[in-house]
């Protein structure tokens, strides 16, 4: 049959999948920054929110961000690995096997990660602390392995899926497609992202909002310091 662009992946997984980039990308750079400290929680709180919309959307989302979609086994993984490595592998419309071992690491590590350090945060023991940074670091490694990933299935299948999730189209046959791109419901959630950042939804034990005169403060007390 033939194939033409399709649209796959809808607004909410496009939105959910960017902003977790950048808050992950941003918790990561803030991490030792004592001064950068309110900004690394701030990232680090929306990347919790952005996690728990992500398993609701796995249960309610569109075709291929439902999380039935790409529940694979160690055998199909497997078996798509092995595919790779010889160069050919099996093209997927959605996520593919090794793809989605990498989603559910991120998820399951990235909530990890999330009460990790809201319990740090809120003076847990020091192990509490260590594990939060092993975890970090650990979520890291899956994130590189991930793109790595996604890099090799692009040249493989000469499909750019990097852009996939810029557009939410890819090659597919019409009976493939999704039939909403659900903007609603991506609007939706940028605007809880921007409450938690504007303060508008808090939660209890974290001062999320990088407070201007606190930072000032922090430089200032870092220059007495050096002089």
């Amino acid at each position: 049959m033939t194939q033409r662009k399709i649209l796959v992946w809808d607004v909410p997984t496009r939105v959910f999948h960017w902003l977790l980039v950048v808050s992950f990308a941003g918790a990561f750079l803030t991490a030792d920054s004592e001064r950068h400290r309110d900004w690394h929680v701030l990232f680090g709180l929306t990347m919790l929110v952005l996690i728990g919309f992500r398993l609701l959307w796995g249960i309610a989302g569109t075709r291929y961000a439902r999380f039935t979609s790409f529940a694979f086994g160690p055998r199909a993984v497997l078996h798509y690995l092995g595919a790779v490595v010889t160069l050919r592998g099996v093209r997927y419309v959605g996520h593919t096997p090794g793809g989605s071992w990498a989603i559910w690491a991120m998820l399951g590590l990235g909530g990890l990660v999330g009460v990790t350090g809201y319990v740090a945060y809120n003076d847990g023991p020091d192990t509490v602390a260590e594990a939060h940074e092993a975890v970090a670091w650990t979520l890291l490694a899956v994130v590189i392995v991930h793109v790595v990933g996604v890099v090799l299935s692009s040249v493989l299948h000469r499909e750019n899926l990097t852009g996939a999730m810029i557009t939410g189209r890819k090659r597919g046959e019409a009976s493939q497609a999704i039939r909403g791109a659900r903007w609603l419901v991506g609007a939706a959630l940028l605007a809880l992202v921007a409450a938690v950042w504007l303060d508008v939804v808090s939660i209890p034990g974290l001062a999320v909002v990088p407070d201007a005169a606190a930072v000032r403060q922090a430089s200032g007390d870092d220059a007495d310091q050096r002089d």
